[in-house]
C-alpha cells in the first residue's frame, strides 16, 4: 500500500474516533432507551453470499450509529443510521425495516447495501 493510501486510512481512522467521542454515550444522549439492536444482511457486488450481522447498542455504548463498509476498495464508506435511529427515538418507535446503500466511493457504483431490521427497547 502506498503512503498516500496509508495517510487517507489513518486520517479516516482518526476522524471516526473523533466522531465517536463527540457522539457521547447512549445513557447520556438517550436515557429513555435501554437497548438498540440492528439485525442486518450485508450485500456486496461480486460476493456470492450475503453476510448476516447483528449490532447491539447498550446504555454504555457510544451513541454513534454508523456501520463501516466491508468493501476493501471503499473510500470513506459506511452506513449511517443516525438520522433514522434518532428519529425513531423522538417518535418512540420500536421497529423499523428497510435498506441503505454505502455512502463511500468505490470503483463500482452501489457497491454495498444493507437490509436492516432495527428494534429499540425503552426504559
Amino acid at each position: 500500500m502506498n503512503s498516500g493510501a496509508n495517510n487517507r486510512k489513518n486520517a479516516a481512522r482518526i476522524n471516526r474516533q473523533e466522531r465517536k467521542l463527540n457522539a457521547g454515550f447512549m445513557h447520556e444522549r438517550f436515557p429513555e432507551v435501554s437497548d438498540i439492536v440492528i439485525n442486518m444482511v450485508y450485500n456486496q457486488r461480486g460476493l456470492q453470499k450475503s453476510l448476516p450481522r447483528v449490532v447491539n447498542y447498550f446504555p454504555d455504548s457510544y451513541a454513534m450509529f454508523r456501520i463501516n463498509c466491508l468493501n476493501k476498495e471503499c473510500l470513506d464508506g459506511g452506513f449511517d443510521f443516525t438520522i433514522l435511529i434518532t428519529g425513531m427515538i423522538e417518535k418512540r418507535k420500536k421497529i423499523a425495516k428497510g435498506s441503505i446503500n454505502c455512502e463511500g466511493e468505490s470503483p463500482s457504483a452501489n457497491h454495498a447495501t444493507i437490509v436492516y431490521d432495527i428494534a429499540i427497547q425503552y426504559v
